[in-house]
């Protein structure tokens, strides 16, 4: 996957188009992440020890990876790949040629 957890992230198609976040958690096997504050849903919970109150919730909910891209440098950019000579893979911006970290 182009995207790894604590990266920062744009929507680009979907209802949250433009909203920008880092990532918490990423699911690769069903090529999902969850950004902060991006996509909050309301979810009814019972009470419970955690909330003895109860009542709605949000919380975020999982995107699609391919509907978002990487922010380097404050813009997004896509996800390349560059050998170096040790024979090693980096990850690299394919707008401007720079590692990502």
């Amino acid at each position: 996957m182009h995207i790894k957890q604590g990266m920062t992230v744009r929507v680009i198609r979907g209802n949250h188009r433009g909203e920008e976040g880092k990532v918490l958690y990423v699911f690769p096997k069903k090529e999902r992440v969850i950004i902060e504050g991006v996509n909050l849903i309301k979810r009814h919970t019972r009470p419970s020890q955690e909330n003895p109150q109860g009542g709605i919730v949000e919380k975020e909910a999982a995107l699609h990876v391919s509907n978002l891209m990487v922010v380097h440098g404050g813009k997004p950019t896509r996800v390349g790949y560059k050998k170096l000579d040790d024979g090693s893979k980096v990850r690299v911006a394919v707008k401007t040629g720079e590692e990502i970290g």
